[in-house]
């Protein structure tokens, strides 16, 4: 039989949340892949993707970027964006987002990008938005935080490749006077 295991970035569950008994990692009846199994209760622990939700702020011809002060790509540039948090919706969590890391009031517009990311169990969602006024400043994930015109983007320094196919997209959209939903699978780098 072959072994089962789940990707890279998922470590192994070896308790059961539920009652604190040992778990087996099997395929339960009736389904088609590998579950974290109670041995005991049989509680089946299901592992999801987890969902980052950030927003494209806007303000005139610029948009608003936020230099990383934490690990992953500390020192990089991304647009505020973070994990959604349990009982919060997708919109809410980008709000939230955008006022921890750059400190901003934003109006969202539509959902604007969301990114597969399987490799990583992850699915990114960014909404366009725009900046309500210019009080702004750096959070605790936050170095600093600016605007940007296009031609001054610092392509080099994006934190995350999802965060620069959505500026792609969007100068592209812009150009072109239409936005609409960009919808994606980013591979693995080789």
């Amino acid at each position: 039989m072959a072994r089962l295991e789940f990707p890279a970035m998922e470590p192994a569950v070896n308790f059961c949340c539920t009652c604190a008994a040992p778990v087996s990692l099997r395929v339960p009846a009736g389904d088609t892949l590998p579950r974290y199994v109670c041995d005991a209760c049989g509680a089946i622990h299901y592992r999801n993707p987890r969902l980052v939700v950030g927003a494209l702020p806007v303000w005139q011809d610029r948009v608003l970027l936020c230099r990383r002060a934490i690990e992953p790509r500390l020192g990089c540039w991304t647009l505020p964006a973070g994990f959604m948090e349990n009982q919060e919706s997708v919109a809410a969590a980008a709000e939230r987002e955008t006022r921890e890391e750059a400190r901003a009031r934003i109006a969202l517009d539509e959902m604007y990008t969301m990114i597969s990311v399987p490799h990583i169990n992850q699915v990114h969602v960014i909404y366009r938005a725009r900046l309500l006024d210019l009080d702004f400043g750096p959070g605790e994930e936050s170095l600093e935080v600016a605007l940007f015109e296009e031609a001054a983007i610092p392509w080099d320094e994006i934190a995350f490749r999802t965060v620069a196919m959505t500026l792609r997209h969007f100068f592209a959209d812009r150009a072109r006077g239409s936005f609409g939903l960009h919808t994606e699978a980013l591979a693995p780098l080789p």
